[in-house]
């Protein structure tokens, strides 16, 4: 198995958010967007493939856009989520309008990955700590056992929006940083120094703000597509006539660590993590840009010029 990581980019729900890609909200001063700082970051880091998860219907835009930045400077793949992929046989129902979630992204990609690798989704922005330490990792796992995961932890409060409710996967973790649980939580709220969520039943229980939480940046083994596979059929007998429904990446990792199949490390970081979940949240991230282009963590103009030609 190869030590050269990959990283697997989940850019499917892309075009229905950005109209086939025809406008794409900027982050950077000269039009740069978050994918790039996510693919910049990656290929300082060490990776040597990227991998796009996308659909069919904008496989043109996106290449236009995004993949062919990269061109001459490091390998890349496609994968497609489609509604059909990786079904086995199962009928689709009528009602079924969109892939099956970030479990079945990451599943499409068995046929070009066959090396430790990165998982992050398009339009988050997680930093550059956060690819060098998965990197570091991916390489420690090619060259170890294979019975461990890992996954970037950020703390809570780094991963809240100002303008109104998020989703989490809270961790918990034993004393050496392997995972014991996650869980999900909805309508999470800066209160304070910390935050809250609603319970099941509504009622609102107060979190600390320190809380370790999944942004959805994993680092697999190939032998995850395996795993995938059976439990996406198993979700399938259980749930596939479901018009709505998806099929996760925390839940499919934490059934493993559940059944003891697998251990997952947590790399923690401080790293700020952001998204345009809000309208309001865009200004944030242009801000956030700018400063740590002031840093001299970023050139100002974030093309891929300045990286070796393969």
């Amino acid at each position: 198995m190869s030590d050269q990581p990959t990283l697997l980019i989940i850019a499917a729900g892309m075009g229905s958010r950005y109209g086939g890609l025809k406008q794409i909200d900027p982050v950077g001063p000269n039009g740069e967007v978050i994918i790039d700082y996510s693919m910049h970051d990656a290929i300082q880091a060490g990776f040597k493939k990227i991998v796009f998860v996308i659909r069919h219907y904008f496989e043109d835009a996106f290449r236009e856009k995004i993949g062919s930045k990269l061109d001459g400077h490091v390998e890349t793949a496609y994968a497609y989520q489609e509604l059909d992929s990786c079904l086995n046989g199962f009928t689709l129902s009528e009602g079924r309008e969109k892939p099956w979630g970030t479990g079945h992204a990451i599943l499409v990609a068995k046929d070009v990955i066959q090396e430790p690798f990165a998982v992050i989704n398009a339009d988050d922005f997680y930093g550059a700590e956060a690819y060098r330490i998965m990197a570091k990792q991916l390489q420690q796992m090619a060259n170890g056992d294979n019975n461990e995961y890992a996954m970037v932890g950020y703390i809570l409060r780094n991963t809240l929006s100002d303008y109104g409710t998020v989703a989490r996967g809270v961790c918990q973790h034993c004393p050496d940083m392997y995972m014991s649980t996650v869980t999900e939580r909805t309508s999470i709220r800066k209160k304070g120094d910390g935050a809250a969520f609603m319970d099941d039943r509504h009622q609102e229980q107060p979190l600390t703000g320190d809380e370790i939480v999944s942004m959805n940046l994993w680092g697999f083994t190939p032998d995850i597509f395996q795993h995938l596979q059976q439990q996406f059929f198993e979700y399938l007998q259980g749930h596939g006539h479901e018009n709505k429904g998806e099929f996760y990446i925390p839940s499919g990792v934490d059934k493993l660590v559940q059944e003891g199949e697998k251990k997952v490390k947590i790399l923690k970081t401080h790293e700020r993590w952001f998204g345009v979940t809000y309208p309001q949240d865009k200004e944030i991230a242009q801000s956030c840009i700018l400063k740590l282009i002031e840093q001299g963590i970023y050139p100002e103009r974030l093309w891929y010029v300045h990286f070796p030609v393969l």
